[in-house]
């Protein structure tokens, strides 16, 4: 595609128009959270947009709808500024927005922090933060990572499983030993804070970073290599930094030019992932195919051992 691995400047509202229609595979990307930064004066609350946002959502909504290729994700990562004494709800008319355009909201996913940014007196600690996995049809791409270390690994399952049928009766299923590694759930909790969300000193240059490690998991989990990612509103260029070590081709827009210049030097300063030098979380990854092979495997050996204890 003309625009791959480019960062460009300008309104993503308007940038976006050139892209092709169905051409970007995935959307990973961090928008403004109301007036929490002001991103260079750009973000100040002055000039309201269409739907009340502090940036024209709905029209680079519209436009990501465009440009998502049938079976591509958009990753909406996003969170609530406390107005007035209460949440804005910002997030979830963001979602359904995406959802009346014809996105599905394929999962609401979590990326919890490891503290909030200060101690509330009225109220818990705010420490995640909205990730909305928002699809255009059934996903085409899906790569589970299957890191999460199992507290029982090598035990049997206790009793017999089952599981609640639609008529509320109960279905036995067989018994299995737990594996080492898991599955991930849908809530990531990932470290961020300076030394925490990227090593890249100048990325600290930006005002709101995307830790590197919600960046990369979103972009294994739903891209192969050689897809494109884009972010619309790229800020310091963690997105493609991520794409582009894990062989992935980028797009990158921002308002500021200053911004995609830490980008570009970011992406200087990263090497890919090779053959020779593999990421350490592509021995975690399992395909959607190969998960479908493995469950009718299982369910074969399960009907040769019945049928073998039946006689």
């Amino acid at each position: 595609m003309e625009y791959s691995n480019q960062f460009l400047t300008g309104d993503a509202s308007v940038v976006l128009k050139q892209l092709p229609n169905e051409s970007v595979d995935l959307t990973v990307t961090s928008p403004p959270y109301d007036l929490m930064r002001q991103y260079k004066g750009e973000v100040d609350g002055k000039k309201i947009f269409k739907g009340g946002y502090s940036f024209p959502f709905e029209e680079i909504a519209d436009e990501l709808y465009r440009v998502t290729k049938e079976g591509g994700v958009v990753m909406w990562n996003v969170a609530d500024q406390v107005i007035d004494g209460g949440e804005s709800g910002t997030s979830f008319r963001m979602a359904l927005y995406f959802q009346s355009i014809g996105f599905l909201i394929y999962d609401t996913m979590l990326y919890g922090k490891n503290s909030p940014n200060f101690p509330e007196m009225g109220r818990y600690g705010q420490v995640f933060e909205y990730c909305f996995i928002l699809s255009k049809g059934k996903p085409k791409t899906f790569n589970q990572i299957r890191d999460k270390k199992n507290k029982w690994a090598g035990h049997s399952n206790f009793g017999k499983p089952s599981s609640r049928q639609a008529d509320g009766s109960l279905k036995q299923h067989e018994s299995f030993t737990v594996a080492d590694y898991g599955a991930r759930y849908n809530i990531w909790y990932i470290a961020n804070g300076k030394g925490y969300t990227t090593k890249d000193e100048i990325a600290y240059q930006h005002p709101a970073l995307m830790p590197e490690e919600l960046a990369e998991g979103m972009i294994l989990s739903w891209t192969k290599p050689g897809d494109i990612v884009l972010d619309p509103m790229s800020g310091g260029g963690t997105t493609a930094k991520m794409a582009y070590i894990n062989n992935r081709n980028y797009i990158g827009i921002d308002l500021q030019d200053e911004y995609n210049d830490i980008a570009k030097e970011r992406i200087k300063l990263a090497t890919p992932y090779t053959e020779d030098n593999p990421n350490p979380l592509d021995k975690y990854i399992i395909t959607r195919e190969e998960l479908m092979e493995k469950r009718r495997q299982t369910r074969e050996a399960n009907k040769k051992k019945k049928a073998e204890q039946n006689g």
